[in-house]
């Protein structure tokens, strides 16, 4: 059986507060794109469960969240069979695009559907949260408010597939540790849930990913790929999550030659 997680962006970020658990406190919009990584599971008694090929994956098998997430279930369902996991990785990891998150949560739903476990979407998504604070979003998988750590979400009504989409990560690793370092939590005069909802030409300037202004100074490489999208006509562009991937919305006639390093990972969605 074969499915294929896809990416998201971030459109907009503002963390809150910090909380007691020294985690913090956000809002954002979460935005599905069609770009996708390849997920088969198969039934197995093979000694290598668990393979990849596609984008190097830097980290040891049994720390995948695919596998955590089949040991996750595992638990509650002692009668899952033995599977063989193949994941062909295209999305790039540890870029603020959601690949790794989406992977766990599609092979939840895979391992659900495949053995008849009758969980819920509801059951998925709380399985979801074991694994990463935006895992539960690739359970519904359509554009959502998200507050709390990210695991808190309202679908919300937001098309943009009349617009194309440019997606640019610089191979930049960003820590989180990086990415929190000089954020202010502070609570936004306006909620981004009211800021979507106006004419996408109105976001540049309200539509705010608050790890931009610290990470931009650290590397301002990633500025000037938001700035070349700007001039390049794109109607709105940001960083996604904590980076370094950076998108811009274009229309879709738009004419884009951005002139980047040749080493730069680019797609473009019409």
């Amino acid at each position: 059986m074969i499915v294929f997680p896809n990416c998201k962006i971030n459109l907009g970020l503002r963390i809150i507060r910090k909380r007691e658990d020294n985690y913090h406190d956000l809002e954002t919009i979460f935005y599905s794109l069609p770009f996708f990584d390849i997920l088969e599971i198969i039934r197995s008694e093979d000694q290598t469960p668990f393979t990849t090929s596609g984008l190097i994956i830097d980290a040891e098998p049994e720390n995948n969240l695919c596998i955590k997430a089949y040991t996750l279930l595992k638990k509650d369902f002692p009668s899952l069979p033995a599977v063989k996991m193949h994941l062909h990785k295209a999305i790039p990891t540890g870029a603020g695009l959601g690949g790794g998150s989406a992977d766990a949560a599609f092979t939840l739903k895979l391992l659900n559907e495949k053995f008849v476990l009758g969980l819920s979407k509801d059951q998925l998504m709380s399985y979801a949260l074991h694994l990463g604070s935006d895992c539960p979003f690739f359970i519904i998988n359509k554009p959502a408010f998200a507050t709390g750590r990210g695991e808190i979400l309202e679908e919300i009504k937001l098309d943009l597939s009349s617009y194309k989409f440019v997606v640019i990560n610089p191979g930049i690793h960003i820590s989180t540790a990086q990415a929190f370092s000089g954020i202010t939590p502070a609570l936004p005069p306006t909620s981004l849930k009211q800021i979507i909802q106006q004419p996408i030409e109105a976001w540049k300037d309200e539509l705010i990913n608050d790890f931009e202004k610290n990470i931009f100074v650290q590397y301002a490489e990633i500025k000037i790929i938001k700035e070349k999208l700007y001039s390049n006509g794109a109607v709105y562009a940001a960083m996604s999550g904590s980076g370094s991937t950076v998108f811009g919305i274009f229309e879709k006639d738009a004419t884009i030659n951005l002139q980047l390093a040749a080493h730069y990972f680019i797609k473009e969605f019409s």
